[in-house]
């Protein structure tokens, strides 16, 4: 039986142009190509969530647009559950602006529209796919008031929350005592604790404060050196290595490692499993361009992962 997710966020449109390096401030680049793709944080981990195997509901906010509507089709190619997609008239769906450099490195500016007028109302509305879910996977490119509303429901329905705390944002105690797993990159981890992560100790340091707050489990990702994994509760404190590939464009890689986790833990997969095969599907997303172009198919994940263990 597929285990439900619901995933509470932004739903965009990526406008990408490729370039030979990200262009420093007042500097112009020409010659890249440009593309257009389906992105949005919240939109990149439900349909990984549903590739993963996922039975997905996205609760997300777009504009009256093509943008919106082209957006929701694609949802329901995945087999998304899109009745709770809210739809705003007169306001423009979500945009993000990436340029992605020949390494594999992007900056992103986002233009929130539609994302904006996610409002905790709405959520009020949406009430029985938080009680039927067994994770809520939400992160932070809607209203924190919105964000600190859904932890709130998730509590009251003993549902289990996984927050991804992007893009980085201070994160008051009321939030972060809702939250059964944490995953910020080293950045947001830094943003949310004060501490730099530059290794395993300083990563012990930054899970131990997001412990003292409230928050059960802590996965900090370290791009190439893996994830370090917290979790007081089965005594597991240590870097889990990921894998090491050529990366094309990185912009859903936490994404895709988020929805992957939250599908894992939902079957019953173990702290330690559940990462490395995040690990996985994260990996093969980076090797392909855009955000939800680049997402795996849960029997990929799986054959990558085998072929990795058997080498």
């Amino acid at each position: 039986m597929m285990k439900k997710i619901v995933v509470v966020g932004s739903s965009n449109t990526d406008l990408i142009i490729k370039v030979p390096e990200i262009p420093r401030p007042g500097e112009t680049l020409l010659g890249g190509e440009f593309m257009t793709f389906p992105g949005g944080k919240g939109a990149n981990q439900a349909v990984a969530a549903a590739r993963a195997g996922g039975d997905v509901v996205f609760i997300a906010s777009v504009g009256d647009d093509t943008y919106g509507t082209e957006a929701i089709k694609g949802y329901k190619l995945d087999n998304i559950n899109t009745e709770d997609i809210k739809i705003c008239k007169g306001v423009p769906s979500g945009i993000a602006m990436i340029t992605i450099s020949e390494r594999g490195e992007n900056a992103i500016t986002v233009a929130s529209g539609a994302n904006a007028n996610l409002y905790p109302a709405d959520l009020e509305e949406a009430e029985e796919p938080f009680e039927e879910a067994d994770y809520m996977l939400i992160q932070l490119e809607t209203p924190l008031e919105t964000v600190q509303k859904a932890v709130e429901l998730c509590s009251e329905l003993n549902t289990r929350v996984i927050l991804n705390p992007a893009p980085a944002a201070e994160l008051s105690i009321d939030i972060l005592k809702h939250v059964s797993i944490i995953t910020p990159n080293e950045t947001e981890a830094e943003s949310l604790t004060g501490i730099m992560v530059r290794d395993e100790l300083t990563a012990a340091g930054a899970a131990d404060s997001l412990h003292k707050r409230g928050v059960e489990t802590v996965i900090i990702t370290m791009g190439a050196s893996g994830a370090y994994l917290s979790d007081p509760g089965s005594g597991i404190r240590k870097i889990i290595p990921g894998f090491k590939v050529k990366a094309l464009d990185t912009t859903a890689a936490g994404d895709v490692f988020n929805g992957q986790l939250a599908v894992s833990l939902a079957e019953g997969e173990s702290l330690e499993k559940a990462v490395v095969l995040a690990h996985a599907a994260a990996a093969l997303s980076v090797q392909k361009l855009g955000a939800q172009s680049s997402i795996p198919r849960r029997e990929e994940t799986f054959s990558y992962l085998e072929e990795k263990l058997n080498q």
